[in-house]
């Protein structure tokens, strides 16, 4: 409930941010420019009263993120990557054991005698029509002869 409102209010306070620095100019002075020079709209109050809902804006947006960061955490609860894995139920014995299956004398190894890795072989390409339907599963038909 509270992150809703927290969420609701990053965004309009967002939404309004974004119109306040776009109603600046960029030499800092403001960009309402009529009025009196001793009135609080003119071009200097404009420029100080834009800069000023710039800093308390910008202030908003970051203390609710803060906000909404620390919440989230706790939502979420304290567990870690770590605390996930259940390290308690591994055996350290077991982790130091090789597997040493070897094949017995006088077979061949698919490796050949230097225990070198066979070669890969690609699978065989299969063609799927979406017009017949996902469970057509036919080979790759062979190329046509050239002419």
């Amino acid at each position: 409930m509270l992150i809703g409102i927290l969420l609701a209010a990053q965004i309009v306070v967002s939404l309004i941010l974004i119109g306040v620095v776009l109603l600046q100019r960029s030499e800092g002075g403001g960009f309402v420019g009529g009025g009196s020079p001793s009135g609080m709209m003119s071009v200097r109050g404009a420029g100080d009263l834009l800069t000023r809902t710039t800093w308390i804006l910008g202030a908003a947006f970051f203390i609710i993120s803060l906000l909404l960061t620390i919440l989230a955490s706790r939502e979420k609860g304290a567990s870690s990557v770590v605390d996930r894995l259940k390290i308690d139920s591994v055996d350290p014995s077991m982790l130091n054991q090789q597997k040493t299956s070897r094949p017995p004398a006088g077979t061949a190894q698919p490796g050949g005698p230097q225990g070198a890795p066979a070669p890969l072989q690609a699978p065989t390409p299969t063609v799927r029509n979406p017009f017949l339907g996902d469970n057509q599963d036919q080979s790759a038909p062979a190329a046509p002869p050239p002419k």
